[in-house]
């Protein structure tokens, strides 16, 4: 290998940083000493956590085998003085009814000081099925209220609002188009409107594929991430957050 082609690579990694360099270089968000954090959403954020231990912060198996599985790990080694309570209380089939239903339960009485919500694809996909009759403006209407009985309860929380996603494969055929681009328009605006920092997954995935990425190999039925997607997922999280 010549002189200039190693000048080439070398200028080519400094042009282009990692999700995680780009982490270190954004302001560390600034949460107490002690501070709850807390995982809410459907599938994609349970991913198969163990119910038995969901009040135990920081179990393993409560993080369940997804994103906030690799997070809860990443702030706890990255942050061992600040005596962190990281939590996951997803689960699976979730809409944002559902979401409402057991809110007081596993959001509001768990104090927390930061709230990272994923949350809408059921509201689409159990319609597709003929299980939910949900409109878009259904799930703005119920995601917007959700969010401003969080801020009446908890106006303190630092909110996180994930964006929804889809890849065509699997599961994901045309069928889900356009509404999911509504959908997905509604929880940026959601976002927007109760100054939540938003995650934006769907955006990062559609990046990945057009970079020569499979749509399955981030994950396979089209909604649920592989092992890849979920870090994928954890990468940006932290880099949006600032965590």
């Amino acid at each position: 290998m010549n002189r200039r082609h190693l000048l080439t690579l070398s200028a080519a990694a400094t042009a282009v940083p990692t999700l995680s360099t780009r982490a270190s270089e954004k302001s560390a968000l600034a949460l107490k000493k002690g501070a709850v954090i807390l995982f809410q959403g459907d599938s994609i954020t349970d991913a198969h956590r163990d119910r038995k231990v969901e009040d135990k912060a920081n179990d393993p198996a409560m993080f369940g085998r997804g994103y906030p599985f690799h997070l809860g790990g990443q702030i706890l080694a990255d942050h061992p003085k600040q005596e962190y309570a990281i939590y996951n209380r997803g689960i699976s089939g979730n809409k944002v009814p559902d979401l409402a239903a057991r809110w007081q339960k596993d959001c509001l009485d768990l104090k927390p000081d930061l709230i990272s919500i994923l949350i809408g694809i059921n509201d689409l996909w159990h319609k597709l099925g003929g299980r939910y009759d949900g409109t878009p403006e259904l799930y703005r209407e119920g995601f917007t209220q959700l969010l401003d009985e969080t801020k009446k309860a908890l106006p303190r929380a630092t909110l996180v609002i994930c964006e929804p996603f889809v890849l065509r494969c699997g599961a994901v055929d045309d069928s889900w188009f356009p509404e999911f681009e509504t959908r997905r328009n509604i929880a940026a605006e959601v976002a927007q409107t109760v100054g939540a920092i938003w995650v934006p997954f769907h955006q990062t995935f559609e990046a990945a594929v057009k970079s020569g990425t499979e749509p399955a190999y981030w994950a396979a039925d089209g909604v649920h991430p592989t092992q890849a997607g979920h870090a994928l997922m954890a990468k940006l999280w932290r880099e949006k957050v600032g965590l």
